[in-house]
């Protein structure tokens, strides 16, 4: 088969597993801090899963980068959805036996099935020409819309599912959803050249990427956007339940928020094709601003969800935005450890940050976490504004 036409099937069938393996995260994070409430021995530890989750995704992300250069991609994503199958048989154990721990454990290896799924969108590259890099990158993240449908769906409909240990349906949902994952995944056919370049060991050193400013730049558009989204996404659900509302309108305010995340897919390739990266990444930091700027205006439940709407579509600019400037930052050769990297600076910070968002939401509340968008948004998109700025002047003429 042609290497762009296997590229294309791989597509399809990535963003059929995306949208199975996205419908996680969902879940945890709709019910992580709330049954944190209950089970946590300490009210500062009450989104601990949630951030264990985030932490399981950062030191997934190397291990998960080795596995698929040795391996190939097919393999290393079957292991993946097996280890998604055991976590959410640990994490409903955890809530049946109300041990927080094990809960804690569930969560934590779920992270390592979501450093294979984060992994689709630079899978859907390999082979694929330059043309269609960045769309094919947008189509595989088009099945996070199926998952934002899925995942908070089935924490509605299953929560009660087993009345003696409320929750835990929802965590079973998500085993069974790493189940079906498998058989999609074994239809994956890397390409033969793009599987030999992902065992190279050739190319530039790490560290000599790692320093160089097109790469700071990329990573730093990329953590700041993701890192913002997990930050307010994992305080929000608990925020929404203590100003009143129910865990229903809290798990649909995390249903639009990441609808909001991936719908925009559709064409977030092509405003890049047409506007360029850096202006699309710019376009999502300012997003994520305005959400902070809605959430400071009111607490009704239409200000909680017109605020994780705009974190979402933010998100979806900015991080995808952010992927697409990282490949332009290494060769073939140097795609398995610098992606490898980029993932582990990413999701190392997204862990930080959303464990820091539970401990400040009881200390300060849920409008000093906003405030704390603005800051952050400006240490990224001033230098991205004067690199966009100097490349202008470098290139009269150009858009």
């Amino acid at each position: 088969m042609p290497a762009e036409a296997l590229a294309r099937r791989n597509v399809f069938i990535l963003t059929a597993a995306q949208a199975l393996g996205a419908a996680s995260p969902p879940i945890i994070i709709s019910l992580g801090g709330i049954v944190g409430q209950v089970l946590s021995p300490d009210p500062a530890f009450v989104t601990l899963p949630v951030s264990l989750y985030n932490l399981g995704l950062a030191l997934g992300t190397i291990p998960a980068a080795v596995v698929m250069r040795h391996f190939g991609r097919r393999t290393g994503y079957l292991l993946g959805a097996g280890i998604g199958l055991i976590s959410g048989l640990v994490a409903t154990l955890g809530v049946v036996a109300a041990a927080f721990v094990v809960f804690c454990l569930g969560t934590f290896l779920a992270g390592f099935y979501g450093a294979y799924v984060q992994s689709y969108r630079f899978a859907a590259t390999d082979a694929a020409p330059d043309s269609f890099k960045a769309r094919a990158i947008s189509l595989v993240m088009i099945g996070g819309l199926i998952a934002a449908i899925i995942g908070p769906q089935l924490v509605i409909w299953t929560r009660d599912a087993l009345p003696a240990a409320p929750f835990a349906g929802s965590f079973l949902s998500q085993a069974v959803l790493a189940l079906l994952a498998l058989p999609v995944l074994a239809m994956l056919r890397a390409p033969k050249v793009a599987q030999a370049r992902l065992s190279m060991s050739s190319g530039r050193p790490l560290r000599e990427i790692l320093l160089a400013p097109r790469f700071m730049l990329a990573a730093a558009a990329g953590i700041v956007s993701y890192g913002l989204m997990s930050f307010v996404m994992t305080a929000a659900p608990i925020a929404m339940v203590g100003c009143g509302f129910t865990v229903g309108e809290a798990a649909l305010g995390i249903q639009w928020h990441v609808l909001a995340m991936f719908a925009p897919s559709f064409i977030t390739g092509h405003l890049i094709g047409r506007f360029g990266k850096e202006k699309v990444t710019a376009a999502g930091l300012l997003l994520i601003a305005g959400s902070g700027a809605v959430a400071l205006s009111g607490l009704d439940l239409s200000d909680f969800y017109i605020s994780l709407i705009l974190l979402g579509v933010g998100w979806n600019f900015g991080f995808i935005g952010a992927t697409a400037m990282v490949t332009d930052c290494h060769t073939s050769d140097e795609r398995g450890k610098v992606q490898g990297a980029n993932d582990f600076l990413i999701f190392g910070s997204v862990a930080a940050a959303s464990f820091f968002s539970g401990t400040l939401l009881t200390a300060a509340g849920w409008q000093t976490i906003n405030w704390l968008i603005f800051p952050t948004i400006a240490l990224v998109l001033v230098p991205l504004l004067w690199r966009m700025s100097r490349r202008k002047q470098e290139a009269p003429g150009t858009t």
